[in-house]
């Protein structure tokens, strides 16, 4: 990973802690080259729409948008301190999408996001995984308002076809 994403991940962690900060806040260092780096990570992530800049008295504050909040998610699930562990815990993790065509971009983005989280689709709208993902995408779900359109199902009982294409599909 490079150090721009590295900066750009730190910025999105912090906000993903409160609800508004201080630019100056997150600028605080006294060596010049990582103040420039901070100061070009914060003007890529408002250029993205990952966050946004509040201005209250002579202050700057930035916050969390729902694309950053997506793109945090995302990180959360490349990451190298995987905040799930990666042993089965007999549990299947069982997501049903329904989200409509007018609201293609979200259901997109849930697709890429099941598929980073190693999920396998099942059925069109059907994704099943043993991995313990399922608190990540109650606040996804959560996020982006998802109420009926998003179902998860955490099961110790899933039939032997079921399975076997699980099976099949993670062997591709």
């Amino acid at each position: 990973m490079s150090s721009k994403s590295q900066y750009s991940n730190k910025i999105l962690k912090i906000l993903a802690e409160k609800a508004v900060i201080s630019v100056d806040s997150i600028k605080e260092s006294k060596d010049q080259k990582t103040s420039y780096a901070l100061s070009r990570s914060i003007k890529n992530l408002i250029e993205s729409g990952c966050i946004e800049v509040l201005k209250s008295d002579n202050k700057n504050y930035l916050k969390l948008t729902k694309k950053g909040k997506n793109k945090l998610n995302s990180i959360k699930l490349e990451g190298d301190g995987a905040l799930v562990s990666t042993s089965w815990d007999g549990l299947w993790r069982i997501i049903i999408l329904d989200i409509p065509e007018e609201r293609k971009s979200k259901r997109e983005a849930l697709r890429y996001l099941l598929k980073k989280a190693n999920f396998v689709c099942i059925k069109n709208t059907v994704w099943i995984s043993p991995l313990p993902y399922e608190h990540l995408f109650t606040n996804i779900k959560k996020d982006l308002n998802l109420g009926t359109e998003l179902m998860i199902i955490v099961t110790d009982k899933i039939d032997e076809e079921t399975k076997l294409i699980f099976l099949k599909s993670i062997k591709k």
